[in-house]
């Protein structure tokens, strides 16, 4: 059974990106307990730019725990693991740290259901500049579009609260689309 590993939040603060001051939200701290989760959101977590991040449909940021080896490795690649040699959870930005759920396995309008709330699946992420920040290389947006290891947003079907080491069950919905398919169909422009 998939299990939900961490739980985390932002602030939106500003950060010095290609020599501008940027406000980002991308750095995302775990959660001691249960958090409370409501149509827009974990409470306390913040969104810089609501044009492309938060809203009913983007609420929550979902990303597979088994990434991360691949972002260690990468990181290291291009020389900057020294940076942060742990990549703790929420390094790539994401709400919900899951294990056992790859995207390969999701589809748009799968529901995510948890103990005390309901998720469903509304889209692929699309990395940006940001994501190459919060990896410390250029090249991290890339690699992302390239392997596909986008992760997913979730919009709230019933609210409640969301606490790390607890399972969830995936229940299929229409499965017409899925997020590879959809990820890649946003990325084209990248992979060329």
């Amino acid at each position: 059974m998939p299990q939900l590993l961490s739980v985390q939040i932002g602030q939106a603060r500003r950060v010095h990106i290609d020599g501008r001051s940027i406000l980002t939200a991308i750095h995302k701290q775990p959660v001691a307990g249960p958090a409370a989760i409501v149509p827009l959101g974990l409470v306390g977590d913040e969104q810089a730019d609501l044009s492309v991040h938060g809203g009913l449909d983007k609420a929550v940021y979902a990303y597979p725990s088994e990434h991360y080896a691949f972002w260690r490795a990468a990181r290291a690649q291009a020389g900057v693991s020294a940076i942060d040699d742990a990549l703790p959870w929420g390094s790539v930005g994401e709400n919900l740290t899951l294990q056992g759920l790859l995207e390969t396995d999701v589809w748009v309008g799968d529901v995510l259901r948890f103990s005390h709330c309901t998720l469903r699946v509304t889209q692929p992420r699309e990395p940006c500049y940001k994501f190459n920040a919060a990896m410390g290389y250029s090249g991290a947006a890339k690699a992302m579009a390239q392997r596909g290891c986008c992760g997913f947003y979730l919009a709230l079907e019933q609210p409640g609260h969301l606490s790390a080491g607890e399972p969830f069950a995936l229940l299929a919905g229409p499965r017409r689309l899925g997020i590879p398919e959809a990820f890649n169909a946003k990325m084209f422009k990248h992979l060329r």
